[in-house]
């Protein structure tokens, strides 16, 4: 995202930045980054683990090509006193043609009173490929993983990944993050992190948000993302902005059937408190 470049310069507010470190806590106990003096003894992880949830990744990937589903998009600017004051919205189905080929249909207007940020051409490839991150056998060998250890997670044990790219491509987006693994069968369930490389040089500024995505299981067999949520404050230059990130991906059905999955209304939290993690 990039800082409306006709906008007025707003004052950096101590408000925006308490803001902003209030927020970074709450990612730093989602991210399950805790002091040493929490830290428990645990087991060394499964070996080759990040392999193992590249190989179990590829099969949900694999399998969610076979389904359609609608994603929403909501994106939202605030001004210094927490306002919502502009709004991106899209809605489109992601389905089959009668030629059986996939594609991607718009199916409502497309709604944009963003003022204070633009959206850019990195914002719209997060969206599509590094917001519902799936670490696939193509990508695996792009990122090298780090073991945090064992945390239990929306009552699912889980094996604790971060893992991050081995090089930074500027032509290319990659996640950095957390993620959060069941043990029973190498579905991720949680990831946390952010879309990288931040672009921030003397020509331009574009930024991106820390974000969670939570995956959900479909037809009783596959893990698919089923929603995406961000706020943070993007530190621009000239000010700082809040912003809020709402992506839904509802209505999984596999073609030819009428399986689905349900959601709520409201947008997870960051992550609720959790049992800390044992190393």
């Amino acid at each position: 995202m990039r800082a409306a470049t006709n906008k007025a310069s707003h004052e950096h507010t101590k408000a925006m930045k308490n803001g902003r470190f209030v927020r970074n806590i709450a990612l730093i106990v989602a991210s399950g980054v805790l002091l040493p003096a929490v830290v428990v003894e645990a087991a060394d992880p499964p070996a080759g683990l990040l392999k193992k949830i590249a190989e179990r990744e590829t099969e949900f990937a694999h399998a969610r090509e076979n389904y359609t589903y609608r994603q929403s998009v909501t994106i939202q600017e605030f001004n210094d006193q927490g306002v919502v004051t502009g709004e991106f919205h899209e809605v489109r189905d992601v389905t089959f043609s009668p030629n059986l080929v996939r594609y991607e249909e718009v199916v409502e207007r497309t709604r944009n009173t963003l003022t204070r940020i633009k959206l850019t051409p990195e914002d719209f490839a997060d969206i599509r490929n590094v917001n519902p991150f799936l670490l696939t056998t193509d990508k695996v060998w792009l990122y090298e993983g780090q073991y945090k250890g064992e945390q239990p997670i929306d009552g699912e044990q889980c094996f604790v990944e971060y893992i991050r790219p081995k090089q930074i491509l500027s032509t290319q987006r990659f996640f950095e993050g957390t993620l959060w693994v069941r043990e029973s069968d190498l579905a991720v369930i949680r990831s946390e992190g952010q879309a990288v490389p931040q672009i921030d040089t003397l020509a331009q500024q574009n930024l991106f948000p820390h974000f969670t995505t939570i995956y959900k299981p479909v037809d009783g067999k596959w893990f698919f993302p089923v929603e995406t949520y961000a706020d943070d404050t993007l530190f621009f230059r000239d000010w700082p902005q809040r912003i809020r990130i709402v992506i839904r991906y509802m209505d999984y059905k596999k073609f030819g059937s009428e399986s689905t999955i349900t959601f709520g209304t409201q947008p997870p939290p960051p992550a609720p408190p959790q049992k800390p993690i044992k190393q």
